[in-house]
């Protein structure tokens, strides 16, 4: 299942000028299999270790130590439809926690902006910052932007380089993984179309169903 962001209507750019380049770009990584390296379902997940939105360094070892843990990439509080998952997700984690899960947001955003995010929208997550989106490359969900979706970024007035503390030339894919005790995927969604998003209620099924299942 996954939650759709944008309405079912016709096509009409005068009343979203970023429908067509946002349509361009979600062409162009499909075209280029983007997000095909990702982790999949059943794949051991890379440990790694990032810095939280308040300075402190976290494992994924020691995440899932208390239970199965939901990783969700974001692009950050700029992006209105990652603003809408992690409200969603504000809204799900009673219900994540009750059977035994975490939510964990990850974010590229520096210099304070990834709390505001959190802060703003879900104060009950926790947001890690994957600086110079280097978690992201390495699983193979980030993607160069180009030269001209960049200059369009520019011309509205979002400054992505000083979003990022970087060139501002690279986004995430947005992604939605379960990871359960043993640091193996039970449910992975992976979306080039950043519009698209995994349906909370079918993440939360998915822990559900590893609740008495025997450890590796």
């Amino acid at each position: 299942m996954m939650l759709r962001m944008i309405p079912d209507r016709p096509s009409d750019p005068s009343l979203d000028p970023w429908e067509e380049p946002s349509n361009a770009l979600v062409a162009q990584l499909r075209a280029r299999k983007a997000g095909s390296r990702a982790p999949r379902l059943n794949d051991p997940f890379p440990d790694f270790m990032l810095p939280d939105s308040q300075g402190h360094h976290v494992a994924l070892r020691n995440l899932i130590g208390s239970g199965p843990v939901v990783l969700g990439f974001l692009r950050g509080r700029w992006c209105p439809y990652c603003a809408q998952e992690l409200a969603a997700w504000h809204d799900a984690m009673p219900r994540l926690e009750a059977e035994g899960g975490t939510f964990v947001a990850i974010s590229a955003e520096t210099g304070g902006l990834a709390e505001r995010f959190r802060c703003e929208i879900a104060p009950g997550a926790r947001m890690l910052c994957d600086i110079d989106h280097g978690l992201a490359m390495m699983l193979g969900l980030a993607f160069p932007i180009g030269e001209d979706l960049h200059r369009l970024y520019v011309d509205a007035g979002l400054d992505l380089a000083g979003i990022f503390g970087n060139s501002g030339r690279i986004l995430p894919i947005t992604a939605t993984y379960v990871i359960d005790a043993d640091g193996i995927v039970r449910y992975a969604f992976v979306d080039p179309d950043f519009r698209v998003r995994a349906d909370p209620a079918a993440v939360i099924a998915a822990v559900e169903a590893l609740r008495g299942q025997p450890r590796d």
